[in-house]
């Protein structure tokens, strides 16, 4: 019997949501709308209709598009005095990470706008219908798995931030405490607004009752989107970036984001360098690695600091740059955020990769919804200039680079990841193993990984101290952690050869993968 197709994601329930729209006969877009708004429900940290983010569509006659819904900064920012705006702390166990969250942290939010227009383009099953399994979830609850208390813990400091957001993730058994691994996870505001939302479609977001409700909330609490932010929100349909590496086409998030643009130019570096003569974890895949993270973040910012982001990372992949920078890896070899990825195929050719964020959240609740804004203003990875220097009204840059291969015999592998700056150095490792290294899905994913950043060397467990130490030895500040975490991204990845599926769910962030029978 023919498979329906595959999905992988960061929840089991995300899954089944997909899972049960394709039993139903939808497509890949239809199952991807369902998957992401049961993640909104069920992995409340990662993903949220207060926030944005990208879907990479692939259709069944080879049509390739990029949906940018992320968030947009306020076309009138207020002065600093004026502004809800302030720090916490995320505490990851063997590191914290500054935020600043409050109603100043939130950038106009695309997600339901991203949602309708991907329905309106792609879809083939009604938006009441795709709804459905949110709707449960948000109703009748769900079991709060041991990683999504793990993170919420993380980011405790938002979560009690303001009362309302305090009452709907507190325990129900300790109401001190946020609700605990193996208790009902409860959203009866979230259900009736996604109900609600599925009727009246998303102009009651962007200029119903709820625009005017996100309106008086920063208008009385030092917030500074307005009703007219809201109102001109649009979704921005883009050409994918597209290169060859080793004969497989990669196509993924193109800029002004800048995620997809920085993993192209790193793999251009490593094709260059001809990774795929090292061995896995040998030292010298490790050097070569940490050089082409280090040259990547090198030539960003030197690009950054003469033009915008945009023009710096369109320049990224200019032919006389990527040549300056190859020459430079070859000879360096000698010396020796919250964000989920959901990916699902059909038997019809469709393919779709959707990464979603809303940072860490700010704190703050929509009114009657359950809804928290995000708090893009107040990552400091989103703002390169800055906080405070943001362009007014200007579609904001992002690491999300939800990505589709397309192997010389016709595979087609779709993945991406959460993680905040370290997400695409994830996506670039599993493509790496995959490609040249020739591992297999979850093998690929379950991989120890490394991150440079800052002139710091984040290494997991699993490699070899034999290829360390020479690192260690070159390194200004290393990290090595005791256990794999979600600090080091969640790659979800499923592909397609003839008809047959393989998906994989990256265990740092709780993913599953079903092949839909």
């Amino acid at each position: 019997m023919k498979s329906h197709g595959a999905v992988a994601c960061g929840h089991a329930e995300t899954a089944k949501a997909a899972e049960s729209i394709l039993r139903e006969g939808g497509n890949a877009f239809d199952a991807i709308i369902a998957s992401f708004l049961t993640s909104c429900v069920v992995e409340p940290v990662l993903a949220s209709l207060g926030g944005g983010g990208f879907l990479l569509a692939h259709t069944g006659n080879h049509r390739d598009v990029l949906y940018d819904f992320f968030a947009q900064t306020p076309r009138a920012p207020l002065p600093r005095d004026k502004l809800d705006f302030y720090p916490i702390h995320a505490d990851f166990g063997a590191t914290t990470q500054e935020f600043h969250i409050g109603l100043a942290s939130i950038a106009t939010p695309g997600a339901i706008k991203g949602v309708f227009q991907i329905h309106q383009d792609l879809c083939t099953m009604p938006m009441t219908v795709l709804v459905q399994p949110a709707i449960e979830a948000a109703r009748h609850g769900v079991v709060m798995s041991s990683f999504q208390a793990y993170i919420l813990n993380i980011i405790a400091p938002i979560l009690t931030a303001t009362e309302e957001s305090r009452q709907q993730y507190q325990s129900h058994i300790h109401p001190e405490v946020l609700i605990a691994e193996g208790e009902v996870f409860k959203q009866s505001r979230v259900a009736d607004f996604l109900q609600a939302l599925a009727t009246e479609g998303g102009d009651l977001f962007y200029r119903g009752e709820i625009a005017q409700a996100i309106a008086s909330m920063c208008s009385a609490g030092g917030g500074q989107l307005t009703r007219n932010d809201l109102e001109n929100y649009r979704v921005m349909v883009r050409k994918p970036v597209s290169m060859a590496y080793h004969q497989h086409r990669i196509l993924t998030n193109p800029a002004p984001s800048c995620g997809g643009t920085l993993i192209a130019f790193a793999l251009n570096m490593l094709e260059h360098a001809s990774i795929r003569t090292c061995e896995f974890g040998s030292h010298a895949h490790l050097q070569l690695l940490t050089e082409a993270m280090k040259l990547t973040n090198e030539a960003r910012f030197e690009a950054h600091a003469s033009s915008s982001e945009q023009a710096a990372l369109q320049h990224l992949l200019d032919a006389s740059l990527l040549a300056e920078y190859r020459d430079r890896i070859v000879g360096n070899i000698r010396s020796l955020r919250g964000t989920t990825h959901m990916s699902v195929m059909d038997n019809q050719g469709n393919v779709a990769a959707l990464t979603a964020s809303n940072g860490e959240g700010c704190g703050h609740i929509v009114p009657d919804t359950g809804v928290m804004l995000n708090n893009m203003l107040g990552e400091e990875d989103l703002n390169p200039d800055g906080f405070y220097r943001w362009p007014a009204n200007r579609r904001m840059t992002s690491m999300m680079a939800p990505t589709l291969v397309i192997c010389p015999d016709g595979r087609k592998i779709s993945l991406g990841s959460g993680g905040s700056n370290r997400l695409r150095t994830a996506i670039l490792q599993v493509l790496i193993n995959i490609i040249d290294f020739g591992k297999p899905l979850h093998e690929a994913i379950n991989q120890p990984r490394i991150h440079f950043e800052n002139d710091l060397l984040s290494i997991e467990p699993g490699f070899e101290m034999k290829a360390l130490e020479p690192l260690f030895a070159s390194a200004a500040n290393y990290k090595q952690w005791e256990q794999q975490n979600l600090f080091f991204g969640g790659v979800h990845t499923v592909s397609e050869h003839n008809g047959s599926f393989e998906g994989a769910g990256d265990q740092r962030r709780g993913g599953v993968a079903l092949i839909v029978e």
